[in-house]
């Protein structure tokens, strides 16, 4: 019941906010190896996890929880089109529930559910963030990020990423830009049925962003290039 309400929940906000998408992914088996390798990394890319908040801890029970939806260009779209049942989408856009908490000792932890509107696709995420610089009034705030995220809905493939990354923020008033780099490595597993073998690869990350705390409400905004395809995002919230 907690799943369905989250999907419908992230299916009105797609629905509202974002173009129409028909992309169910039901033909891996139609691929070649290399075209299902092409997939692969743009999945990769779009379907990993995207910090879309800046590095200063939140602190002890403080926290972040909102709305967001990422868009990546699909760098490969027409190698693959067999796969899909219908049209592919030259930008996969995920729309997601975000939230966040802080811990002692600078630790920070965030889950995140996302469903691809018109799509087969769903997506689980978390992430565990140490900032082994807190940061203050004349200093930035430097931390370390694990995070997985983990592809579900789609029965010819099991996918999902682990990244690490270290990113750097600083507030000025109400704004905090931030910045980071890191590594993201792909398992990509297809069903046996389909012919194909596994591809296991890992991909380069960059990404900047504003976070803009505006009393009422949080918005963060953000880019990322991972591999070859770039993502942009935007979370609507509260982070107190």
């Amino acid at each position: 019941m907690i799943r369905r309400t989250l999907a419908l929940s992230i299916l009105s906000l797609g629905s509202f906010f974002l173009p129409a998408q028909a992309a169910d992914l039901v033909a891996i088996g139609a691929l070649s190896q290399s075209d299902y390798r092409l997939l692969s990394e743009d999945l990769g890319a779009a379907l990993s996890y995207k910090p879309l908040q800046p590095s200063e801890p939140l602190g002890v029970l403080g926290f972040d929880i909102g709305i967001a939806a990422t868009a990546t260009k699909l760098e490969n779209s027409a190698n693959y089109a067999a796969a899909f049942s219908g049209s592919v989408p030259t930008s996969l856009v995920v729309p997601t529930l975000r939230a966040s908490i802080g811990l002692p000792l600078n630790f920070d932890v965030g889950v995140s559910y996302g469903v691809v509107p018109d799509s087969n696709i769903e997506l689980w995420g978390a992430e565990l963030r140490y900032a082994f610089i807190a940061g203050g009034t004349a200093t930035p705030s430097v931390a370390v990020r694990a995070s997985y995220t983990t592809l579900a809905g789609i029965d010819q493939l099991k996918f999902n990423t682990t990244a690490v990354d270290l990113s750097i923020s600083k507030g000025f008033a109400m704004f905090t830009p931030y910045a980071g780099i890191g590594k993201v490595w792909v398992n990509s597993t297809p069903d046996a049925t389909t012919g194909l073998a596994a591809e296991d690869f890992d991909l380069n990350k960059v990404f900047v962003g504003l976070n803009m705390n505006l009393a009422v409400i949080n918005i963060a905004v953000e880019g990322d290039k991972t591999g070859d395809a770039t993502s942009y995002g935007i979370k609507f919230g509260w982070r107190f």
